[in-house]
């Protein structure tokens, strides 16, 4: 019996699969109008990778990867494996991708204290960059407790503190870096220009303390002044009168001479110790207003008028708003009662009416005229009072 002669059958075999393709055509190849499109699932020539890979769709990719993170590896290998990649994602300023990257390579729990320094340093200049800064901190301070001279992790532990506005913070941490490295660049720049902002924040805090303990001052003497005047004041926020004998309201008036009112004024003192108060006049039969910003105490409501109404608003189509047919009311403290005042009345005189009270440190006063119709309706069934 003759023995086939070596690779004979191999031959015979390459032969029959090489005749295959005379009958039956390929089936594996790339098709002339998508070969693009094929050519791009191929790892090795792949331009970007996706960012979830399914086995089903990318079979070689996912065995690639597979490989990579091999958990038979040691910890250490795998941390250097995610760090490596954190790092590429890096360089493609793709943070949130590093981010991902350098936690997944933290959770392997390696014993080298210097690799998990790096991930921990690396995963705080990514969070840096998403603008994610107390992040960013807490793992530069990580990274110091395994390796206290790490030099990278105190020069973002300082940007961090500079961009929290802890601008004493970051001096402090730039001197301790500076300390392993007098030299270095970063941190010398970084420190002077910390310094200066920390001397500009405390310069500005002194400034706002004073400017405060000013206004307090003045508030109070404000306060005391319209005490002096027998002014009562009501809040409406606690629904009592400044007689209530309450420390508490106290504050809350001073609060309320601290801020401008809706209309943009406060009442205010001139040199002499005169008031001038933020006044409303309400005209209810049009639905109309008019804000005085600063009427003087000594003033009296006739010279308001002339200067208010010498020319008629577009509102009266009338025209029966002038100052000698015009009425001024003020309400009690409860709505009830009406008080007209007399128009040569000044401001102090009727503040200091023992039925006045001021609600939110802003007169209010109602203007009608005298003989219109409106005005005896409004004033039907209220009981009204002549201020003398």
């Amino acid at each position: 019996m003759e023995r086939p002669e070596p690779g004979a059958a191999g031959e015979d075999a390459m032969d029959s699969f090489l005749e295959k393709f005379q009958s039956q055509p390929y089936r594996g190849g790339f098709h002339e109008d998508q070969w693009e499109e094929e050519f791009e699932k191929v790892p090795l020539f792949m331009k970007k990778a996706p960012s979830e890979i399914d086995p089903n769709e990318n079979p070689d990719l996912a065995c690639l990867q597979s490989m990579i993170f091999d958990e038979e590896r040691s910890p250490e290998e795998q941390a250097k494996t995610y760090k490596d990649e954190g790092n590429d994602y890096f360089k493609e300023k793709e943070y949130k991708k590093a981010v991902i990257s350098y936690t997944e390579g933290l959770k392997k729990k390696c014993s080298d204290p210097d690799m998990n320094a790096v991930l921990y340093t690396n995963r705080a200049a990514a969070q840096y960059y998403l603008g994610n800064f107390r992040s960013a901190l807490n793992d530069v301070k990580a990274a110091r407790k395994l390796k206290p001279c790490h030099l990278k992790a105190i020069v973002r532990g300082a940007l961090c503190h500079l961009e929290l506005k802890n601008f004493a913070e970051a001096v402090n941490w730039c001197d301790e870096g500076l300390q392993i490295d007098a030299r270095e660049k970063k941190l010398l720049e970084m420190r002077a220009k910390a310094d200066k902002l920390k001397r500009t924040e405390q310069r500005d805090i002194r400034k706002a303390k004073l400017k405060e303990k000013k206004e307090q001052n003045e508030n109070e003497a404000l306060l005391q002044a319209i005490k002096a005047r027998n002014i009562r004041l009501v809040s409406e926020a606690v629904g009592q009168d400044e007689d209530s004998d309450s420390e508490g309201l106290d504050e809350i008036f001073l609060d309320g001479l601290s801020s401008d009112n809706p209309y943009g004024a406060r009442l205010n003192v001139d040199e002499q110790g005169r008031l001038s108060w933020p006044v409303l006049f309400l005209y209810p039969e049009h639905a109309q207003s008019d804000f005085i910003s600063a009427f003087h105490e000594d003033s009296r409501f006739i010279d308001h008028l002339m200067v208010m109404f010498g020319e008629t608003p577009s509102w009266d189509l009338e025209r029966k708003y002038c100052p000698d047919n015009l009425e001024v009311y003020f309400e009690d403290e409860d709505g009830t009662e009406l008080y007209r005042v007399p128009p040569k009345s000044t401001l102090l005189q009727v503040l200091q009416h023992p039925r006045y009270f001021v609600k939110a440190l802003t007169p209010a006063f109602l203007v009608c005229v005298g003989s219109s119709t409106f005005c005896r309706n409004y004033l039907q069934g209220r009981k009204v009072h002549q201020v003398k």
